[in-house]
Parts: structure tokens; C-alpha cells; sequence
């Protein structure tokens, strides 16, 4: 156990890294224990807050680091008491555009302008992503070809009636080919395509406008008929999520060599979090992730 005076100086991020190095358990060791005690967090906000990207600040943050504190044997409130008070900007409560967080998909987002009332408005301004599951469908070739969605949101505010989905797939694969089926909950609206890009945007369209506080289960599927080999899926987070399901159902004959759930900060930086997964029965394999902050979270695919 840590001297109750060394970690009362210096700063959070590094108090917190010293000690998960001196308990020498792995982040998601860490995450199980503060699970059994009934406490959930996204391993990758531990890995945030143990870079220094990110702090906790909310009450229920609080309540993470007390815990914290019990798994890695230290005093009572030596890591709260390097945390400090917290100001916030006015930005802060502002949702990241898809374009910020993914800048290859700038080309894509552009045409959201196209379908917003007022361009340059955050899109989907009045909701709240709170789940998602996402089942693609692999070809023998290690092609997408068909990616089914099913979303629940909740209304920020009242009137939302609708949600526009970004889409951008591998560089080479033929958008025009590729169609949209509202499945559940919704109808297709209008859909543009990218004449630069490999990318897409579409509505979504409810049945009437929800109330405030009000959640909408909803499901589409995308079929892509001119697809090219897949490197990656990841889904963008743009506010938290409580939950995100990723399921890749391969050819049995065309496996890739190794799959890897990861979590990004940014399309740019280097994952936060790096797991192997194993294909199970039926050649499917899955990611679960729980309490995702913004960023991006996925499964990356390595042919060889």
C-alpha cells in the first residue's frame, strides 16, 4: 500500500498511474473489481483519466475515484483530494461534429448541410444516443455487405421526429450501389451521396415528434453491393452512450488473421483501449462496450 503522503501531492492523472502500476493489474481487471462492486465505468475512461485527458468531475465521477481507491489500496480520499475544483467552459457541454472527431469523413459530412433546415447546426441536436447494435454481414472476400442497425434515443428536448445517420465505408466501394432499408420504428427520408467520397448521410424519419425525456427504438439496414475488403468498422460517439453492441459475422472459409476491439480518443491517435477477440460459433465476433465516452469504438480487422 502507498504512503498516504505520497499520493497527496503532484498531480491526479499521475497519482492514479503509480498506483495501478504498483497493484499490477491490467485496466480491465480493474474495471471487473470496481464492477463487483457494483460500480460501472468504460475501461476507456480509466485509461483517460490515467493519461490526463480527461477528469472527473461529476459527482458520480466522485463516487468511481472512491472506489478506485479501494481496489488499489490506498488511504481513503488520497485520490480525491488531488482532483481539485474543476471550471468549465461554456463549450464544455457542446457535442463533437463527426468530421471533428473523424477528419477523413469531412468530404462525407459536408453533406449534411443538405439536409439540415439550418446549415452549420449541430445535427441531431434534439437526441441523445443511448444504444446501439450494429450486425454486419461479411462476404468471403472480407467485404461488408450488409450492416443492420438498431438505435435507442432519447429526446433532449421536445420535437425531435427523426435522426440523419453519417455513413462513410473503405475507400474504393461504390455508394451508388449501395441502398437503404428503414426496418423498424422509422422511414427513409431524403439520401445524398458523395461524389468524393466513399460516403453517405440519409434521415430517418419517426412517426410523430417525441417528448422531452421520451426514448424511440428504431432500425435500418444498409446493403452494399460494391463494397471493397474491410479494415475496420467503428461507430462514432459523439456524447456518452450507456451501451454499444458490435457484432461481425464472417465466412466460415474467410477469417481475418486477428480482430481487435479498440476505442480511440480520435480517428488519428492511437487506441485507448486494445483487446483481441475470438471468432465463437458461426465465425461471429462480438465487441460490448459500456458507458462510452466520445470518441470512436470499433473493431479493427488484420488479413494478414
Amino acid at each position: 500500500m502507498y504512503q498516504e503522503r505520497e499520493v497527496r501531492t503532484g498531480s491526479f492523472h499521475r497519482a492514479l498511474s503509480e498506483a495501478v502500476e504498483h497493484r499490477g493489474l491490467s485496466l480491465s481487471r480493474i474495471r471487473a473489481h470496481l464492477a463487483a462492486r457494483g460500480v460501472s465505468v468504460a475501461e476507456s475512461t480509466l485509461s483517460y483519466w490515467q493519461r490526463g485527458l480527461r477528469h472527473p468531475s461529476t459527482p458520480r465521477s466522485l463516487d468511481i475515484v472512491r472506489a478506485l481507491e479501494a481496489v488499489l489500496g490506498l488511504p481513503p480520499d488520497s485520490l480525491i483530494v488531488l482532483i481539485g475544483p474543476q471550471r468549465r467552459s461554456p463549450g464544455d457541454d457542446r457535442r463533437p461534429s463527426v468530421a471533428e472527431l473523424r477528419q477523413s469523413w469531412a468530404e462525407t459530412c459536408s453533406l449534411l448541410d443538405e439536409l439540415s433546415a439550418s446549415p452549420g447546426t449541430e445535427g441531431n441536436a434534439k437526441l441523445d444516443v443511448v444504444t446501439v447494435v450494429d450486425v454486419l454481414t461479411m462476404t468471403g472476400e472480407g467485404r461488408i455487405s450488409e450492416i443492420t442497425s438498431t438505435m435507442v434515443v432519447r429526446a433532449r428536448e421536445p420535437g425531435a421526429d427523426g435522426f440523419v445517420v453519417t455513413h462513410q465505408d473503405e475507400p474504393g466501394t461504390d455508394m451508388e450501389a449501395t441502398t437503404v432499408f428503414a426496418t423498424d420504428g422509422c422511414r427513409r427520408g431524403r439520401v445524398r451521396r458523395s461524389a468524393t467520397s466513399p460516403g453517405m448521410v440519409f434521415e430517418l424519419l419517426f412517426d410523430r415528434s417525441l417528448a422531452e425525456g421520451e426514448t424511440h427504438t428504431f432500425a435500418f439496414t444498409l446493403r452494399l453491393a460494391a463494397s471493397v475488403r474491410s479494415t475496420c468498422f467503428h461507430r462514432t460517439v459523439r456524447s456518452r452512450m450507456s451501451a454499444y453492441l458490435l457484432r461481425m459475422r464472417f465466412d466460415g472459409g474467410a477469417l481475418p488473421a486477428r480482430c481487435v476491439k479498440t476505442v480511440r480518443e480520435r480517428e488519428e491517435l492511437a487506441p485507448v483501449v486494445s483487446e483481441p477477440l475470438h471468432p465463437g460459433p458461426g465465425a461471429t465476433v462480438s465487441a460490448y462496450f459500456e458507458e462510452l465516452d466520445v470518441g470512436i469504438a470499433g473493431i479493427d480487422l488484420i488479413w494478414e
